[in-house]
């Protein structure tokens, strides 16, 4: 049995590559730490984006593990323009998984991207691994696996955010969320 907690980064200034984590943000992360030390993990990898790594800090501190960093697991980019209407697009990509805006990546891209990042990790036969990254990319995980993660799941996704895929020798695998309620504590 292996097991993928798939986490959102926490609380963060902003959306760029080096926004780092608000204070809230660096509260929540030793918050992640509490919930995530004793479960076994063996391996921490990270989008390349501050915020998430900066999500992961004090886990790695503590489980003496470093974080590797893989950018399959960066945030997904709607379109390179500005884009007024971003939430009603973004809606339109869970409807259709091959919408793809201008200089941007399809939900289809882009869960294709988190896949290739997936097999890679069990190609190393961890039990436990913990994955941080963006929302988007986490709910289309999701919605890979199983269809009723969705847009709606999208919207619902706190900072943080973690859930655990648990592999038992099936193709799909057993999705929890650990993470609590809308508030962010830990239920």
């Amino acid at each position: 049995m292996s097991r993928i907690y798939l986490i959102r980064h926490c609380e963060a200034t902003g959306q760029e590559l080096d926004a780092a984590l608000t204070s809230q943000g660096q509260d929540q992360s030793y918050e992640l730490e509490s919930l995530l030390k004793d479960k076994g993990i063996e391996w921490i990898v990270s989008s390349h984006f501050l915020r998430a790594q900066q999500s992961v800090l004090p886990l790695s501190k503590t489980l003496k593990l470093p974080i590797t960093i893989d950018k399959r697991l960066g945030e997904r980019i709607l379109s390179s323009k500005n884009m007024p209407d971003w939430f009603e697009a973004l809606r339109k990509t869970y409807e259709d998984p091959d919408l793809k805006y201008e200089g941007g990546e399809s939900a289809s891209e882009a869960t294709e991207r988190a896949l290739r990042c997936l097999n890679f990790i069990f190609a190393q036969g961890k039990k436990g691994v913990a994955l941080v990254t963006h929302g988007g990319l986490l709910s289309l995980l999701l919605n890979h696996f199983d269809d009723r993660y969705n847009f709606e799941t999208w919207k619902a996704l706190t900072n943080p955010d973690v859930y655990c895929l648990t592999y038992t020798g099936e193709t799909t695998p057993k999705i929890e969320r650990l993470w609590g309620k809308r508030d962010g504590s830990i239920a």
